[in-house]
């Protein structure tokens, strides 16, 4: 049984930073891409950041360019998410995926307040 599980969440002041986890079980991560996606309540799940199975090549949604960056762990099957400078429009649940399996965490709870 697969599962991604995310932890890392949590509340936190404006200009802070938080690292966000997500462990691998039932798949090889390094094969995968694998990433996050965030979402607000009325808004349509958004891309944040991923990071290539060949290279370890990172992308990132414009808005968090500088301020996250998104890494792998291979031996611990693990990608985590740092983010750096938050700002109270990055709150939301964040989500890890894995594709080309399409494979879903059940997210965890970012609040930034000011």
């Amino acid at each position: 049984q697969v599962q991604l599980v995310e932890s890392g969440g949590g509340l936190v002041q404006a200009g802070g930073s938080l690292r966000l986890s997500c462990g691998a079980s039932g798949i090889n991560a390094n094969s995968e891409i694998m990433g996050w996606y965030r979402q607000t309540p009325g808004k349509q799940r958004e891309f944040v950041a991923r990071i290539s199975n060949i290279g370890n090549t990172p992308a990132y949604r414009h808005s968090v360019k500088g301020r996250f960056s998104i890494s792998r762990d291979s031996t611990k099957n693990t990608v985590y998410l740092q983010m750096n400078s938050l700002q109270l429009e990055d709150t939301g649940v964040y989500f890890c995926y894995a594709v080309p399996g399409d494979y879903w965490g059940q997210g965890t709870q970012v609040t930034v307040s000011s």
